[in-house]
């Protein structure tokens, strides 16, 4: 769970969509780990009496991809089947949906007999035309944002918290080095089986828990997007620097997979080493592309080329990608991206690299994760030591 590869594995998986006036763009990367374990789901428009809603969610597997895999097919109808979603009461169908499919999945061949001891955490989001309602069982993240800023966002349930601390002792387990019995990095999460043993306690009272927490948020014309995101993205980016990066890059980009990239290259940058998913939904108040921030972000680049060019010359033959990049960080660069900074400007960075000093090609995503650009690696001491 914690080896990591020598290189990371940028290419994405990408994914978009519109439906009930929302626009939707995925974006997916395995990074550093040596298995891709996230998986995901979206669909705009449900059928069966569901057409105006739509649903969105993301996975963020451990100790193997199965049971994420599973989860991302099967937990949309494990919910809309019940008869409390069938009875328009969508918490209750929710609740009930996810604890259904976690029982169910105990059935699963490779689950029953121990060969497969995988989990995963889910945040979901179910969207309706007047209403928002949004289900986290783990560290994956959902946050809403309005006027540039978060407005809503799921709590993380980490072993650390005194009500899930409190629920992994009355199991009859304990919390060292933040992690359930010093092994899993989340207290809620589907599958993890090996940690739900304990006959004697109900399906919610078990050293790990399926069971999410469930938000309603009433819809508002002031509503700019939806992000849903695993750890991966939220270890080394705060939710307000996230809705300030995606808000400006909306003023210059109208492809949401495409914003959805940057903000999984920018995480890469700041030293994430995690598997990144990223769903972000739009709403008919979202920005877009105007002509002053396409400008702007026209002249930063044009700045940075010469300042790379400049820098690179004056090192001579001694040329380094991570010594360019530190150099970078001193000077005070006008009008890079808000919340990103000049992480968010490395792939353009190492473009330029690769350009000017082809032969050193090899070397930029090596050299940028053994000397980050940005502090943010500081967020999450255990980062690099895998978090699940």
């Amino acid at each position: 769970m914690g080896a990591f590869l020598e290189k990371p594995m940028t290419a994405k998986h990408n994914e978009h969509g519109e439906g009930n006036g929302l626009r939707y763009g995925v974006g997916s990367m395995q990074g550093w780990r040596c298995e891709m374990e996230d998986a995901h789901y979206a669909k705009t428009g449900l059928g069966e009496g569901l057409d105006d809603w739509n649903y969105f969610a993301v996975f963020d597997g451990h100790a193997g991809h199965k049971v994420a895999d599973h989860c991302a097919k099967n937990l949309l109808q494990s919910i809309v089947r019940t008869q409390e979603f069938s009875n328009n009461d969508i918490t209750k169908g929710i609740h009930a949906g996810f604890l259904k499919l976690d029982e169910t999945m105990r059935d699963i061949p490779e689950l029953a007999s121990g060969a497969d001891k995988s989990g995963t955490t889910a945040v979901c989001a179910f969207i309706s035309s007047q209403n928002i309602y949004i289900a986290n069982c783990g560290d994956s993240r959902a946050i809403l944002c309005r006027n540039c800023a978060p407005i809503f966002s799921t709590q993380d349930h980490k072993p650390i918290l005194p009500g899930e601390k409190q629920r992994i002792q009355n199991a009859g387990g304990s919390v060292m080095i933040q992690r359930v019995n010093g092994s899993l990095a989340v207290s809620r999460a589907l599958g993890d089986y090996d940690f739900k043993n304990a006959k004697e306690l109900g399906q919610c009272e078990q050293l790990v828990s399926p069971e999410p927490e469930i938000f309603c948020q009433d819809r508002d014309p002031a509503d700019e997007f939806l992000v849903l995101a695993c750890d991966g993205v939220w270890d080394v980016m705060s939710n307000a620097n996230l809705c300030q990066f995606v808000h400006s890059r909306m003023q210059i980009s109208d492809s949401l997979e495409d914003i959805a990239n940057q903000v999984i290259d920018t995480c890469l940058h700041k030293g994430s080493r995690d598997n990144m998913s990223i769903i972000i939904i739009a709403f008919p108040g979202a920005p877009v592309p105007n002509e002053e921030a396409i400008k702007k972000e026209e002249k930063l680049e044009a700045t940075l080329y010469q300042m790379i060019e400049a820098i690179i010359a004056d090192m001579g033959s001694n040329v380094k990608y991570s010594v360019l990049l530190k150099q970078l960080s001193e000077e005070d660069i006008p009008d890079l991206p808000p919340g990103g900074g000049l992480d968010a400007k490395c792939s353009y960075v190492s473009k330029v690299f690769k350009e000017l000093c082809p032969k050193l090609a090899e070397s930029c995503e090596i050299d940028a994760a053994n000397h980050p650009s940005s502090d943010a690696v500081s967020l999450i001491p255990e980062l690099f030591e895998g978090t699940n």
